[in-house]
């Protein structure tokens, strides 16, 4: 491109707060590498989209920092915006989970995250389309726990981090129960009372590593599906710890895991939706498809992230 004019959007509220303490480091980072940093810092829910979608042509990347909700504002901003068509996002994660940036291997360490950007290489990765109006990078979840990320008050995120998210998820262990879906794929087709249900693009989900199986690659045109039934007895309930704690699927009658390019989960009734870890609504019926490749993001210049995975520096 022309331009080193780039775009540093950031949630200040994301994490614990601490961006503001690493941001002067972070601009050190990306000027010194002869970059134009405009900074836009976001106010509310929405705002990065919003403002990403209405942007001009003319950048050389746009930059996030917050957490994976904040990326996938700016990321759906990017679809929805064909002057933006080719051009690089760039991932400082200050979240408190950043299961993206963990499977990206994207540093936890705000300017090491800044100088991936600047000297990384950019990979094409696959995103998800969500009933053909949004997007979500990493994950899209249904069922129990699901409404944990986006019930959680940001200051309990903020000062308890991933303890938030289990002491949340604890007081939902009353309401456990499960709904009666039916989900196609490509070559799929199940009917069951399942419990939880996620269609995800990573290797880290809540911070866990390796839950959605083994060798995912982020650039196969292919998204995993894990489903989960309830437990009846303490025996199904350690077959299923079991099977999660070594991404096991095979070996269970617990969870159904397969890959599919699109896919459509029908329920009787509105199930409520978590793009991202954002609440994505209530809905009876949700299509997925993958877009292969459509997004390019910056990448570490060495590191597995998949293969297939190209690109050069920018």
């Amino acid at each position: 491109m022309n331009t080193d004019r780039v775009l540093l959007i950031f949630n200040p509220k994301a994490g614990r707060s601490m961006i503001g303490g690493h941001l002067v480091g972070i601009l050190q980072i990306l000027t010194s590498a002869g970059l134009k940093v405009e900074c836009y810092p976001t106010s509310g829910p929405g705002d990065a989209r919003d403002l990403v979608r209405g942007l001009s042509e003319g950048y050389r990347m746009i930059l996030c920092a917050g957490g994976d909700g904040t990326l996938d504002e700016v990321v759906c901003g990017m679809m929805e915006n064909e002057k933006l068509s080719g051009v690089p996002a760039g991932y400082i994660p200050a979240g408190t989970t950043n299961d993206f940036a963990s499977t990206l291997q994207i540093p936890t360490d705000m300017e090491e995250a800044a100088a991936v950007i600047t000297g990384g290489r950019v990979m094409d990765c696959d995103i998800g389309c969500f009933n053909g109006n949004a997007y979500f990078t990493y994950i899209a979840a249904f069922g129990l726990f699901t409404d944990t990320s986006y019930e959680t008050p940001q200051e309990l995120k903020n000062v308890f981090g991933h303890a938030a998210y289990v002491l949340q998820g604890a007081r939902t262990l009353g309401k456990l129960r499960t709904w009666r879906v039916h989900v196609t794929g490509d070559r799929t087709d199940i009917l069951d009372d399942i419990a939880f249900g996620m269609v995800t693009n990573s290797r880290s989900v809540g911070g866990f590593p390796n839950l959605t199986g083994s060798g995912v690659d982020l650039s196969d045109g292919l998204f995993e599906v894990t489903l989960i039934r309830l437990p009846s007895n303490p025996a199904e309930l350690n077959d299923l710890v079991s099977a999660l704690a070594g991404a096991d699927f095979e070996n269970t009658d617990m969870i159904y895991h397969f890959s599919t390019r699109s896919l459509r989960i029908e329920c009787d009734e509105p199930l409520s939706w978590t793009r991202d870890g954002e609440y994505a609504g209530d809905h009876a019926r949700v299509d997925i498809s993958v877009l292969e490749k459509r997004l390019k993001i910056m990448v570490p210049a060495s590191g597995g992230t998949g293969p297939g995975n190209g690109g050069g520096k920018t």
